[in-house]
């Protein structure tokens, strides 16, 4: 039998540094892709999951492993204790700053994660918005404690229609953050979002991973039975006194909070960990596909991804 040919090896940069974006949903199989390109290209890994950066949380954020991290070298990986405020606009900056660093050594860099947010700030930067006057932020948070998300939600339909349109509205950091600028500035926030690329001194090839529905949702059931099995209940319990942090008003723990505080048994527990998974992975194909300049592939076609970097690292 012949053997099968080697692919050609995939160029240096022609003119610039490049950095290679692998997205999609929660358990498509982003980990794997981004480390073979990793390895290929002889290049690091900046994770994009907002709650990998967080050394205490590791089952149910899916981390790579220690030997998938030996492997390729990895940033924003257990970077951040969950005692830390950091969010999106500190991980622009940071995730700037290393990426120069790393181009200084390479002339690519892979980002790899499933955070839409964080992906976009990293690759078209923040749009420009006013400070807002002092105590805003602190009334809107006392206000989420005593009358709950919803009342947040109601306001922001009425000041930012536009921007209620297209929030994730069960993210109470992204509701705050609108109204915050809306009732500090008497302008809706979505008119300081114009969508302007900033300038970044690289070059970006954006690719998106996608499965079959029913093939996703298969692997996400079977991920969240490993997690538990790993021990999930257990780490949230070790995370009980930081249970209000965002990175853990998120899918994966905050089903796994309502069990241990009583409010449904553990058959629901995990029905909910497994229903509110899928329906993350829905919300984030909807973010990615409304995003300019991604390119689609199967996840199990590293052929073709592999092909379409080799041409887009060639171009002048």
């Amino acid at each position: 039998m012949n053997a099968r040919p080697t692919p050609a090896p995939i160029p240096a940069v022609a003119s610039a540094n490049h950095l290679l974006v692998i997205a999609g949903p929660t358990a498509v199989g982003k980990t794997g892709v981004g480390i073979r390109l990793a390895q290929e290209l002889g290049t690091d890994i900046l994770s994009a999951d907002s709650r990998q950066f967080y050394r205490e949380l590791t089952i149910g954020t899916a981390k790579p492993t220690a030997a998938e991290m030996r492997r390729v070298p990895h940033h924003f990986v257990d970077s951040h204790s969950i005692g830390e405020d950091y969010n999106a606009g500190a991980f622009e900056r940071d995730a700037l700053q290393r990426l120069a660093e790393i181009f200084r050594r390479k002339t690519t860099a892979v980002a790899v994660g499933g955070s839409g947010l964080y992906l976009k700030l990293l690759c078209d930067g923040m749009d420009a918005v006013p400070a807002v006057r002092l105590g805003v932020r602190e009334a809107l948070i006392a206000r989420l404690d005593g009358e709950g998300l919803p009342a947040l939600q109601q306001q922001l339909r009425v000041l930012d229609p536009a921007y209620y349109a297209t929030v994730d509205l069960r993210n109470p950091q992204r509701v705050i953050r609108a109204l915050e600028v809306c009732l500090g500035t008497g302008l809706p926030y979505s008119s300081f979002r114009q969508n302007q690329p900033a300038p970044r001194p690289f070059r970006i090839t954006k690719i998106a991973l996608n499965r079959d529905r029913a093939d996703l949702y298969d692997r996400i059931d079977r991920r969240m039975e490993a997690m538990l099995a790993q021990g999930l209940v257990g780490e949230a319990r070790s995370l009980w006194p930081y249970r209000h942090h965002n990175a853990l008003q998120t899918v994966g723990y905050s089903e796994v909070f309502g069990f241990l505080d009583g409010q449904y048994g553990e058959a629901e527990m995990v029905r909910l960990l497994k229903q509110n998974s899928r329906r993350y992975a829905k919300r984030q194909l909807t973010w990615f596909r409304r995003q300019e300049g991604y390119a689609w592939f199967h996840a199990d076609d590293y052929a073709g991804v592999r092909a379409y970097v080799r041409e887009k690292i060639s171009e002048e």
